[in-house]
């Protein structure tokens, strides 16, 4: 079973002080940048690179990362450039600066996923519940 919990979009964030941090982010600017890829997979290219591609810019990974807090780490001590979910990662940016990106990328549906020998369980349906309510009022 699947019930999709709240949307959220793709944003760009780099420590304060950072040349991004100041004037337009114009999607030159953001291609020209290094950047950290956030892969379980390993990947180093994706959407954001298709949408470059688009706009026949290219941006250089210096890094790929497994996580978006390993991310966030690596950007908020360097001149990296992290792009990650902002909903998801709003407590994680503090004292960062981030940025809408200057490409046009979908936004998606965070989702909770179960096997359905679990629907009817009430320890899982109460922490569903809690899932429910965490993200209603974030």
């Amino acid at each position: 079973h699947t019930q999709g919990l709240f949307r959220d979009r793709l944003i760009g964030v780099v420590r304060p002080g950072h040349p991004l941090s100041l004037g337009d982010v114009t999607p030159a600017r953001y291609a020209a940048g290094l950047h950290i890829s956030v892969s379980r997979r390993g990947l180093d290219k994706g959407g954001i690179d298709e949408a470059l591609q688009g706009l026949a810019l290219e941006r250089q990974i210096v890094t790929v990362v497994s996580g978006f807090s390993t991310a966030l780490s690596l950007a908020r001590t360097s001149d990296l450039i992290a792009t990650v979910p902002e909903r998801h990662t709003t407590n994680l940016r503090s004292g960062m600066h981030s940025f809408v990106l200057p490409l046009s990328l979908p936004e998606f549906t965070v989702a909770m996923i179960w096997h359905p020998r679990l629907n009817a369980d009430p320890v899982h349906r109460w922490l569903r519940g809690c899932l429910r309510d965490v993200c209603a009022t974030s």
